[in-house]
């Protein structure tokens, strides 16, 4: 939002007119409170907030699908390290707390993330279409595919190994107390010892007689 939007309040206890910027410096303390706008890559992101019900207005008259009286505010974020200041006009159903507002607009943060992934590892934005259907079909393959991916990764990330239970343990121990030696299944093959192996012993006999050698293998 541009920080030149002015505002101004309408029947309401709170009298406000002029710009964002100069409204926000203007605040009491007890107007701000340290809300997170949801968890990031390194915790929860605080923030001080502030936020101004500027009118209450009928939900017919704008054709809204939402029935009742809306709320139209201004919401306000202030960095807590160097006091860096945003702003967010709002159309709420009345009665609308600030803590929701605020978790609504820290999904922002996690939409913006996500686009970034779908563009990064599914091609979110490798499309060279010209007309509405083929940039439609395309996102909403990319979509697909991206909502498979991410499901994939979090049952993966959320699988624990399993546990065995208490009766198999107690039926099969895996570790043998004292010196007993963990039972083995006979071995029915019968086992043939062979020598180690010599030289082939030569014959003493001339080449006219024949007989039997005996061979050591």
């Amino acid at each position: 939002m541009s920080l030149a939007s002015k505002f101004g309040s309408w029947a309401t206890s709170l009298l406000i007119a002029g710009e964002a910027k100069d409204i926000a410096p203007n605040l009491p303390m007890q107007d701000w409170h340290r809300l997170s706008a949801g968890h990031g890559t390194k915790g929860e992101r605080l923030y001080d907030w502030a936020y101004l019900a500027l009118a209450d207005l009928d939900a017919e008259e704008f054709d809204c699908p939402i029935a009742g009286p809306l709320t139209r505010g201004l919401l306000i974020r202030r960095n807590i390290a160097d006091g860096d200041l945003a702003y967010f006009t709002t159309w709420c159903p009345k009665g609308t707390t600030m803590r929701e507002l605020v978790k609504v607009e820290g999904r922002r943060w996690t939409i913006e993330e996500c686009f970034e992934a779908a563009k990064n590892e599914v091609g979110l934005d490798h499309n060279e279409t010209r007309s509405w259907h083929g940039w439609h079909r395309h996102v909403s393959l990319v979509m697909l595919a991206y909502d498979g991916m991410a499901s994939v990764r979090y049952q993966a990330n959320s699988t624990k190994p399993k546990k065995h239970s208490t009766e198999r343990d107690n039926r099969r121990p895996l570790v043998h107390t004292g010196n007993q030696a963990p039972r083995r299944k006979a071995c029915t093959t019968q086992i043939i010892h062979r020598p180690y192996p010599q030289m082939v012993r030569l014959s003493t006999n001339t080449s006219g007689q024949r007989c039997a050698i005996s061979l050591t293998i």
